[in-house]
């Protein structure tokens, strides 16, 4: 699923790192905290399971000493040598410097049977990394939550995402599917067409503008008979291009609904350009997010095709049948499994692979997250070493979120000891 993010304007993610607490000692687990800053790393990754040695750097020495968390009855429990940290690893866009399990904010108290689900779906096109490991994640996917966790803590360590120049605050947005009405034929109050790729598109050249497919003869032929459906917004389509899949509730021909899938196929090869970003530099509005975009359309009706040819990027789209009588998966992403709601992410996989669990830290004015999530999509706007688009679901409720959702993060990579 490649999708772009809407919102433009920039955030010193940094601002926020005070506000982002620390977690209190796990009581399972006796750690220590290095009185240095550990040496960054990363491994050198764009594709899961890359085969490629990584580059690995001396971990620093963990104090000598260490606190020791209180037993249940008050008095100190003994603690077990400590073992020494793996070295940090080298990723292209990233280092990943290892640290203690206390340094994952919330890790005693996320819900991370809700993640299972997604780790599973990932566990079915695992990477070289994780071979080994899936047929143990999916025996656990009935286990009691302490026990997952105790499975994570004993075979994975986590490793602190940063960039090369050791930034440790990134940003995160969010995503969705968008939900619409359709119908299969161009009808009254449905003229907006969604299409399938063109017979002549060319993967490796620019296509046809937005504005050119709307306006030009040659790119209007070049299109007939490629309509899958229609819509009754155009900023509707816009939305679904820049998502990149959704869920269209379609009247046939016959008066019957049917809820089908459009997911991506390709895209016209034209750059994608931010909508947000021209308004906020026509000084047309000071909000950047996709409610204040909808409420600048709202109040300019006439403008709305000047506005949405500022991008001239277009997806083209696939249909995916759903079955009958059940909630539909989520959308496949960039790893080829479905995403789950709340617990997939996008991530800009020079940074992090797919398919691997990674440890969620945001706090700002919308949500404060602290979760498992996997690494299981990307996109054109996801670029950076701590850089995350969270997939909401679908929905209208997904899609107000999503719209607001622009905050500070920090990432953890778990990774197989």
């Amino acid at each position: 699923m490649v999708h772009h993010t809407m919102a433009t304007k920039r955030i010193r993610a940094s601002k926020a790192s005070s506000k982002i607490r620390a977690m209190r000692n796990l009581p399972f687990l006796s750690v220590a905290r290095s009185s240095a800053g550990w040496v960054l790393a990363a491994i050198v990754g764009s594709l899961v399971g890359c085969s490629v040695a990584p580059m690995l750097e001396e971990p620093a020495k963990p104090s000598p000493s260490a606190t020791q968390p209180e037993g249940r009855q008050g008095h100190l429990s003994p603690l077990p040598p400590l073992p020494p940290l793996p070295p940090t690893i080298m990723q292209a866009a990233s280092r990943w410097v290892p640290v203690p399990w206390s340094d994952l904010p919330g890790l005693e108290t996320d819900a991370l049977n809700e993640a299972w689900p997604a780790w599973l779906q990932s566990c079915t096109r695992p990477s070289k990394a994780w071979a080994t490991l899936c047929p143990q994640v999916r025996q656990l996917a009935s286990a009691s939550v302490p026990k997952q966790r105790q499975w994570i803590v004993e075979n994975l360590q986590a490793y602190r995402v940063e960039s090369h120049t050791q930034q440790r605050d990134g940003l995160l947005t969010a995503y969705y599917e968008p939900v619409l009405d359709a119908t299969r034929l161009a009808s009254p109050g449905f003229k907006v067409p969604l299409y399938a790729p063109p017979t002549n598109l060319n993967q490796r050249k620019p296509w046809y503008t937005r504005q050119e497919m709307e306006t030009q003869a040659q790119a209007r032929t070049a299109l007939r008979g490629k309509e899958l459906v229609y819509l009754a917004d155009p900023v509707d389509a816009m939305v679904l291009h820049i998502q990149g899949s959704g869920l269209v509730n379609v009247r046939e021909p016959n008066g019957n609904q049917r809820m089908v899938r459009l997911a991506f196929a390709a895209t016209n090869e034209q750059p994608y350009k931010s909508i947000g970003r021209w308004l906020l530099d026509q000084n047309l509005i000071r909000d950047a997010s996709w409610p204040g975009i909808k409420a600048w359309i709202d109040r300019n009706p006439s403008r709305v095709n000047e506005l949405l040819w500022q991008n001239p990027r277009v997806v083209f789209f696939k249909e995916e049948a759903l079955p009958a009588g059940t909630v539909p998966p989520g959308p496949k992403g960039a790893q080829g499994v479905p995403l789950t709601a709340e617990r997939s992410i996008a991530v800009d996989r020079n940074s992090i692979p797919y398919g691997t669990p990674v440890w969620l830290n945001s706090s700002g004015p919308l949500s404060k997250l602290d979760r498992l999530v996997l690494a299981q999509d990307t996109g054109t706007a996801i670029v950076g070493a701590v850089r995350a688009d969270y997939y909401a679901g679908s929905g209208q409720a997904a899609g107000e979120f999503a719209g607001r959702m622009k905050q500070t993060l920090q990432l953890w990579v778990l990774w197989p000891r």
